[in-house]
């Protein structure tokens, strides 16, 4: 669940001005579980859900008004039925991989996972871009490529022959690169451009002070706002504070937007000296919001059930968004190094002599590249 919840993770920085915007492909192929479909594709655009597909229906749900627009408008008119023959293909080939780790784990029976997460970004400040394609096998990962040597990297060493065989699919992976760096960002500015009204609107937070019990942190919590790159912090004097602080993890409302908290430890603070510290909220496009700590203003469970409603609906709603996007059995490791997300990456295949054709194939909007 915590690295669920990685996918959501807001990284905390002070640079709102810039926006990286993502296009986001998520598939699970799962086997032994008897309640969960064998197959299932969310798609993503900023971090919100624009479709579903799963192998029980064989449809894709749209998830989002403006989709129905792009699908319509798109050449021939028959879109949505094209992609929806490519997801069943792609249902396929996850069956064969599957059936490949099993036999790499030697494993005959039980619940398994294999977990696919591709896509791109793009800075609408200085136009960089970047993409990833990697798998993951029971929640931990198996193989993914590096963009910048074109070679792919094998953590197991059950990945090892999916490495080797791909390392010398030179022109497939130059092909893979094409597409997640320039055609996938293409697609990505044309549905920012339909879901505009949606994905780049701005909703300022709502910021309350709250406290459990007089020992408790006090918690500076913002909702309802969007888009989620949001900075909170607390600073004492003007100045940041770096210690005494615990930074949450934004999370999604009911509603579409998010919600956030950042934990101040009190407990060596005289209560004369809490008139020093103030909350500061960061949104782009809004004028920063500072709450100064006043204890007149904190909420606490004195007044109800406020906090604690709180506190129970920000996992409530993680989990419900687990159920909804199907995102819950996506178990990967944020990367060492940033906070890309992750990227699954090829397995052998029955059908591994036509990948490159296959990817030519699907380089087109909100389509898994399956190698």
């Amino acid at each position: 669940m915590k690295a669920l919840i990685g996918l959501l993770l807001l990284v905390f920085g002070h640079d709102v001005s810039s926006v990286i915007h993502s296009l986001q492909v998520f598939s699970t192929a799962s086997s032994g579980l008897s309640t969960f479909p064998e197959f299932v594709i969310v798609e993503m655009v900023d971090e919100v859900q624009v479709d579903y597909y799963d192998s029980n229906t064989q449809r894709i749900v749209l998830k989002q008004d403006w989709m129905d627009q792009f699908y319509s408008n798109e050449p021939g008119g028959d879109s949505l039925e094209r992609e929806t023959e490519k997801r069943k293909g792609h249902q396929q080939v996850a069956k064969v991989n599957m059936g490949t780790l099993k036999k790499r784990f030697n494993q005959t029976g039980g619940a398994h996972i294999v977990q696919r997460m591709s896509g791109c970004e793009w800075d609408d400040e200085d136009g960089t871009t970047d993409g990833y394609q990697q798998y993951g096998y029971d929640g931990e990962d198996f193989l993914s490529l590096d963009l910048k040597t074109l070679t792919w990297v094998a953590p197991v060493h059950q990945a090892f022959p999916s490495k080797l065989r791909l390392d010398h699919k030179t022109a497939y992976n130059q092909l893979l690169k094409n597409y997640h760096t320039k055609e996938c960002v293409d697609w990505l500015k044309k549905l920012l451009a339909y879901g505009k009204s949606t994905l780049q609107r701005t909703e300022r937070p709502r910021v309350s002070l709250l406290q459990r019990s007089p020992s408790s942190p006090v918690v500076c919590h913002a909702t309802g706002f969007f888009p989620n790159r949001v900075v909170v912090f607390w600073r004492r004097d003007g100045q940041e504070l770096h210690e005494q602080v615990d930074p949450g993890e934004v999370l999604p409302n009911h509603d579409g937007t998010f919600q956030v908290s950042v934990d101040l430890d009190l407990t060596a603070v005289p209560q004369e000296d809490w008139g020093r510290y103030e909350c500061v909220v960061q949104l782009k496009g809004i004028e920063d919001i500072s709450t100064t700590l006043d204890p007149a203003h904190i909420r606490t469970n004195g007044e109800g059930s406020h906090i604690l409603a709180f506190i129970l609906t920000a996992p409530i709603a993680v989990l419900a968004v687990v159920a909804a996007a199907v995102v819950g059995v996506f178990l990967y490791q944020k990367r060492n190094n940033s906070d890309r997300r992750h990227k699954p990456v090829g397995s052998d295949t029955s059908s591994e002599n036509t990948e490159g054709q296959k990817l030519a194939a699907e380089a087109q909007p909100l389509t898994t590249v399956q190698s």
